[in-house]
């Protein structure tokens, strides 16, 4: 073949498929603790799993009314972080348990603002709300707080993802090895089985983004 003729269009090469852009905001479950670090967590495991292209934003500590120590709630870490970006496929926004005390009616607002913000400024991104992680039998004001999340998802029709499921009474729990010695946070293991979980209810949702 001479220099600079063309292929054969049965031999041109198809354009290389994009990954998915996903996003997501959360508190240290998200973007890691103690010996698990972000790159390991659920989040990324998912992402790994599903083949997305992962932006982590979120800080330990935070929540939808709580600043935690670096002094930003979940939409202050959206607009600092996130907002400025490229409008991504899908935002999951996972978290509310270091908002244990916060009026149920102000968590609930401080979600559905979110929201709201997130669908101005992205209005064709697709939104997922997964309430409080427990990893061993959440307290009762942890109900609250998954309520509060809830009830902001069916508000502005959002898909909610309970992990509170698994701790049901006929639910087996994220089974041994799941938890790190300061009995909240997820092990390497926990993280695993959280990110199956997740994967599940995303196809269950039919929201799980494929590369395009």
């Amino acid at each position: 073949m001479t220099l600079g003729a063309e292929l054969p269009a049965s031999a041109t090469p198809s354009p290389p498929s994009r990954a998915p852009l996903v996003m997501i905001i959360g508190d240290s479950f998200t973007v890691g603790s103690g010996p698990v670090r972000g790159w390991d967590g659920y989040a990324a495991q998912v992402a790994r799993q599903l083949g997305w292209q992962l932006i982590t934003a979120g800080a330990a500590g935070t929540g939808f009314v709580n600043q935690g120590r670096v002094g930003r709630t979940f939409q202050q870490s959206f607009v600092k972080e996130l907002s400025w970006r490229p409008e991504p496929d899908l935002l999951i926004i996972s978290g509310g348990r270091n908002d244990r005390r916060v009026g149920a009616a102000r968590i609930e607002g401080a979600a559905v603002r979110l929201l709201e913000l997130v669908r101005r400024r992205w209005p064709h991104t697709r939104i997922v709300l997964v309430g409080p992680i427990w990893m061993t039998r959440a307290p009762r004001w942890a109900y609250r707080v998954r309520e509060a999340v809830s009830t902001a998802a069916d508000r502005l029709e959002v898909p909610f993802l309970d992990p509170f499921e698994p701790l049901g009474p006929h639910g087996r729990g994220w089974g041994r090895g799941a938890v790190l010695p300061d009995g909240v946070h997820p092990t390497l293991v926990g993280h695993l089985r959280l990110s199956r979980w997740m994967v599940t209810r995303l196809h269950e949702y039919g929201i799980e983004p494929r590369p395009l």
